[in-house]
């Protein structure tokens, strides 16, 4: 695995460029992945003060990635690296972790609360990117568009066979009602859907549009289910095969969170008897560290039953990965770390 990693290793440079130099930090266009990775990326090409501040880590093995780390003022990462309290004994100076994206499942967070690393992540930059991907991936199992694009290529002309059905009328369950599980119910404002919400966390969210509601609610009216949570001890596994018996009308399955919170077991359950009607899931529960060696492992026997089902759509984690995300994922981690002022 290729470790792609920017580490902060002056903040006095950074604090000291100026604020032209500081937007060209968040706004300059870059061809490298890891631009994606944080607002620091934006400036690594430009030879300005700001710049001067960071180094590239492109480190071929964690080992090597760790010989560079007892420097590192700040760190700004977008590959899913494992930072646990090894990782960190190799950073006595670290002051900050910033993560190009929302989730931190892979950060031990107690240890940098200890430790007093501040942790910055951006949900706000992709949110709307991974909202318009599960209403695209909602409105092509409900039309079956996905079945029915590759039975006219295949030269089948059938109608009746690729009869939908319509989102107007429908009630959506939203469970997580943050940065994505929001944006996502913003989409449907636009159709004539009731939108029930349940966070576990969050109260008071409800308004006109948005029914907050619990959990047994969402079981028991839901036409559409859809996962918006983080991946923690709580939600591994959200949806298995209690959770299914526990929907009392079929619906649509959505997951666009993290892919071990749904049991493809219980989903392949599911799909089987009929109690759920389609899946669009842009994570699986058998995704890797390197989305790049997900094929390289034997595929389980749940999940070649997805492959098979032509009322599933599947997508490589993609779901907030678009040209305009790349650039804001970037922005909002520039905003916040350099609304902090260094101690």
């Amino acid at each position: 695995m290729k470790y792609l990693v920017l580490l902060l290793v002056s903040w006095q440079a950074l604090a000291q460029s100026t604020r032209e130099q500081q937007l060209n930090f968040r706004t300059k266009g870059a061809t490298s992945e890891l631009k994606a990775a944080a607002y620091a990326s934006k400036g690594i090409y430009e030879p300005t003060q700001a710049t001067e501040a960071f180094i590239l880590a492109n480190a071929k093995n964690i080992k090597e990635l760790k010989a560079i780390l007892p420097n590192a003022y700040g760190l700004v990462i977008r590959s899913r690296l494992t930072i646990n309290e090894d990782f960190l004994s190799h950073c006595p100076q670290l002051q900050f972790i910033a993560r190009s994206g929302s989730g931190l499942e892979n950060i031990d967070t107690a240890l940098c609360k200890t430790r007093q690393i501040r942790l910055y992540n951006s949900p706000e930059g992709n949110r709307n990117a991974v909202a318009e991907h599960a209403l695209g991936m909602l409105l092509g199992l409900m039309n079956k568009l996905f079945k029915a694009n590759k039975a006219v290529k295949s030269g089948i002309w059938n109608r009746e066979d690729h009869r939908g059905e319509e989102l107007d009328g429908k009630t959506v369950g939203i469970i997580g009602y943050g940065n994505n599980g929001a944006a996502f119910a913003k989409k449907l404002r636009g159709f004539d859907v009731k939108v029930m919400a349940f966070d576990k966390y969050k109260t008071g969210f409800g308004d006109h549009f948005v029914q907050e509601c619990t959990l047994e609610a969402i079981q028991e009216q839901a036409d559409v289910l859809s996962f918006h949570v983080p991946q923690n001890k709580e939600t591994l596994y959200y949806f298995d095969s209690a959770f299914l018996k526990s929907m009392k009308k079929p619906f649509y399955l959505l997951n666009l969170s993290r892919g071990k919170i749904v049991d493809t077991k219980a989903l392949v359950e599911g799909l089987s008897l009929g109690l759920v009607k389609g899946a669009g899931l842009d994570v699986l529960e058998f995704e890797r560290k390197s989305f790049e060696s997900f094929f390289d492992q034997e595929i389980p026997e749940e999940l070649q039953a997805l492959f098979a089902a032509e009322n599933v759509c599947l997508s490589p984690h993609v779901g907030g990965w678009t040209t305009e995300s790349y650039i804001k994922l970037s922005s909002v981690l520039a905003d916040k770390i350099l609304a902090d002022e260094p101690n």
